[in-house]
């Protein structure tokens, strides 16, 4: 739900699995910051309602609309999809290296620019403690990454499309230098 345009390797994460929604609900990436937001479906379903049955807060505003136009050229043009790929293979091989040698790293997930790297105790369950001062030691350090999970165990990456990949390896740099530190 989530994902965002191209962030998965796709410019929308149902490509991966070869699924064809009925309905595609897109909001924040699709007009580069403005208000916009869009529902796009099969068309039975888009014309099911009457007229004037649809409708939203910021239906058709064509400064937000113009903007969507240029938005979804430039994830094209500049071969986001690619981009995301491309931090995915970086990411994951690093979080999977240092989880060969580091058994606090758990499950390494994710697809694109959304990894998820859960850190366990030595049983093997859950760690928010040792994700919290991870988290904390990188912040200091300038590096942002989020939580999530249940248990609050899991770090949460999500680099900017955009990032140059010297950069990103700055930033792995930094986690993993902050979970070894811990």
């Amino acid at each position: 739900m989530q994902t965002g345009f191209a962030r998965t390797g796709a410019m929308f994460a149902s490509e991966h699995a070869g699924i064809v929604p009925d309905l595609v609900v897109t909001a924040k990436g699709i007009a580069g910051g403005l208000p916009l937001s869009a529902v796009t479906g099969r068309a039975e379903l888009m014309e099911a309602p009457g007229a004037g049955g649809l409708g939203g807060t910021y239906g058709g505003n064509p400064l937000a609309c113009a903007a969507a136009l240029a938005a979804i050229e430039t994830y094209e043009a500049d071969d986001l999809t690619g981009a995301a790929r491309a931090i995915e293979s970086r990411v994951l091989a690093r979080l999977r290296a240092a989880q060969a040698v580091d058994p606090r790293i758990g499950d390494v997930r994710g697809r694109g620019a959304m990894i998820a790297m859960e850190l366990v105790d030595p049983s093997g369950a859950p760690d928010a403690d040792l994700t919290r001062r991870v988290v904390a030691a990188a912040h200091a350090q300038g590096v942002i990454v989020l939580t999530c999970g249940t248990w609050g165990n899991v770090v949460r990456l999500l680099p900017p499309l955009t990032i140059p990949l010297d950069l990103l390896d700055e930033g792995l740099d930094v986690l993993l230098g902050a979970l070894a530190a811990s």
